[in-house]
């Protein structure tokens, strides 16, 4: 029988569990899909313990992003068959050795990557290419600096930065983090742990500032980012692994500069035709060989705690796969 991840209480990642469950007959309309391997995201961790925007009723399986093979396919579908080797997007559920879901939730595997690539690409490149494109409109021979540049949306972050044209400042709290940014691009690199970022970003741009500050972090690294802004800035607010920032609105003011909001997933959900020019974008970026998932962790399905506190404990540089064939 399948396995899935259950999660019947909301908590940390050592209260989900591995449990079987018997396979379902599908509904016209629906594909099967016999899943390889799914992407570790923040957004997990936190609908797990009840503190996402999005709160599934209990029991669920957490996941938003895995790959596999088509498998079945139901009445009433066409343009998929089976053997198709897909990307699956998901809200939830793709902790799972199967999963069965729409045709629109499916994308093409890019014929260069291995099943564990594509299940750690979209949702990181495609809240990097939201935030930087649609958001903050990074425009060539601007200065990007991107925090988390060692974590999976912001090495993301790195290789698009570069590909508009940006000067991208990484910012990362190990040396190793930093290798892998500067691999993937990145012109100037930040050890936090040696430099204060803002002193650093003045250093590196003679006293100007940041153009666009991209930010996964929050937290004091928010209200530091004001302080190391040029004029109109803009500071993409991405997450809040480090907290919830509070802005200096007076910063705000003195520089001009634009603080946005980036959710990527629900910008697709209120316009799918920019979702799916996002999607066609990175996958062409991607067949190129321009941009491309960095995992440094590869674990079986039952390991998905540890596999979490990979990224709760910012041991993991770039992504985290979980692998289930």
């Amino acid at each position: 029988m399948p396995k899935a991840v259950v999660c019947r209480e909301l908590g940390p990642p050592e209260r989900l569990r591995l449990e079987s469950f018997a396979s379902a007959p599908l509904a016209p309309g629906q594909v099967r899909v016999a899943v390889h391997a799914a992407g570790i995201n923040f957004p997990d961790i936190l609908m797990a313990a009840g503190e996402y925007q999005l709160k599934p009723e209990l029991p669920f399986t957490p996941g938003v992003e895995a790959t596999g093979e088509v498998t079945e396919i139901a009445d009433g579908v066409s343009g998929t068959a089976v053997g198709d080797r897909v990307i699956v997007r998901m809200r939830y559920g793709a902790y799972a050795d199967e999963a069965v879901v729409a045709p629109a939730q499916l994308t093409r595997l890019p014929a260069n990557f291995d099943y564990a690539e594509g299940a750690t690409f979209l949702a990181a490149h495609g809240t990097a290419h939201h935030a930087l494109v649609d958001r903050g409109a990074v425009a060539p021979g601007e200065v990007l600096l991107v925090h988390g540049a060692g974590g999976g949306v912001g090495l993301a972050a790195v290789e698009i930065g570069k590909l508009l044209g940006a000067t991208v400042i990484a910012a990362a709290s190990t040396e190793e983090k930093l290798a892998v940014a500067k691999a993937r691009g990145a012109d100037h690199l930040v050890l936090t742990t040696r430099e204060p970022f803002r002193d650093a970003v003045k250093r590196i741009t003679d006293g100007r500032g940041a153009d666009v500050v991209f930010d996964p972090v929050g937290g004091e690294i928010f209200e530091n980012s004001l302080r190391c802004i040029g004029w109109g800035a803009r500071i993409l607010v991405v997450g809040f692994t480090g907290g919830i920032g509070l802005a200096r609105t007076n910063l705000v003011l003195i520089k001009g500069a634009s603080v946005i909001g980036v959710r990527a997933g629900e910008a697709a959900r209120r316009n799918p035709a920019a979702g799916q020019a996002r999607t066609m974008a990175l996958l062409q970026w991607a067949e190129a060989g321009k941009i491309r998932p960095h995992i440094s962790h590869r674990l079986p399905l039952e390991n998905v705690a540890p596999s979490m506190r990979l990224l709760i404990d910012r041991k993991a540089i770039g992504r985290v796969a979980l692998m289930m064939r």
